[in-house]
């Protein structure tokens, strides 16, 4: 499941701050603890009333944390095979997604999320990032115990600031000491976002195209390349919002693609759907699709 849309914006990995919708209202903040900071790029709380039953969340390789406080449960359906989904608990951990996912809007009736930057989960999770990959991972299997008593403390809370102090402290609890943000794979996501290629970026750290995919999928938990396809497809959602018959060929040619069949191939397989079918909540929310139906 994915509630919020990503960009990028050098390494940072920012969510949605305008929170349009049939109803919906929410709140947003950058960490106030500095240690935080290089880690975790925005905690929100979110309402949301939506007409639609289903909706497709396109995938950004972000990672999240996602608590649920309407119900305690959360699902995530494979996109091609609806019969097909993961369930956790109300509290769970969205792997990087390099692929899209069906979802309930139901389930983001009230929720409190962490959008971490890239990278930036790995400190508070033992296991690779990549066993997260295109998962919904519930917290308790990752936390214990704690992710309960978390979901407890948040529905406590009696404000949306609230909520969010709360959240902050469960991860600055969570933090080693020491904790510092890895520069190596924080250059090369802010490089491959941008476009640059893999053997280019593993040049300028010194490293072999090996030793990158080694480290950049342990911690960001996408292979480089697959990184750097997901990232020009987010690239072109951002060309294209907001405009009423986005010209495909031209952004083609702007984000990087061989040529128009190339782009509508990636579009297929990103987003499950072609270019001309993409029909977003709204410019804002470029990852969420309502399904029909």
């Amino acid at each position: 499941m994915s509630v919020l849309a990503e960009t990028v914006q050098a390494e940072t990995v920012l969510p949605e701050t305008v929170l349009p919708g049939t109803a919906r209202a929410g709140f947003a903040a950058g960490p106030s603890l500095p240690l935080l900071a290089p880690f975790v790029s925005a905690i929100g709380y979110a309402e949301s009333r939506y007409a639609h039953a289903r909706e497709l969340a396109l995938p950004s390789a972000a990672m999240q944390l996602l608590v649920n406080l309407d119900a305690d449960t959360l699902h995530s359906y494979d996109a091609g095979h609806p019969a097909r989904f993961e369930r956790t608990a109300g509290a769970a951990l969205q792997g990087p997604a390099t692929r899209p996912a069906m979802i309930d809007p139901a389930e983001q009736r009230a929720v409190v999320w962490v959008c971490f930057r890239l990278a930036g989960a790995a400190p508070f999770f033992a296991a690779p990032a990549s066993e997260a990959r295109d998962q919904l991972v519930d917290l308790a299997e990752l936390w214990g115990g704690e992710a309960r008593l978390l979901r407890e403390r948040l529905l406590a809370a009696a404000t949306p600031a609230e909520k969010i102090r709360t959240m902050e402290a469960a991860l600055g609890a969570r933090a080693p000491a020491g904790l510092e943000a890895d520069p190596a794979v924080t250059f090369a996501a802010a490089a491959l976002h941008r476009g640059r290629r893999v053997a280019e970026v593993a040049d300028r750290l010194g490293w072999t195209p090996r030793r990158l995919a080694r480290r950049f999928t342990e911690r960001v938990g996408v292979a480089p390349k697959r990184f750097a396809r997901v990232r020009r497809f987010q690239r072109l959602l951002a060309a294209a919002a907001g405009q009423a018959r986005p010209d495909w060929a031209r952004l083609a040619a702007d984000c990087g693609y061989h040529d128009q069949p190339h782009l509508i191939h990636e579009f297929r397989e990103f987003a499950g759907m072609t270019p001309a079918e993409y029909t977003p909540r709204s410019p804002a929310e470029r990852n969420h699709v309502p399904l029909p139906g």
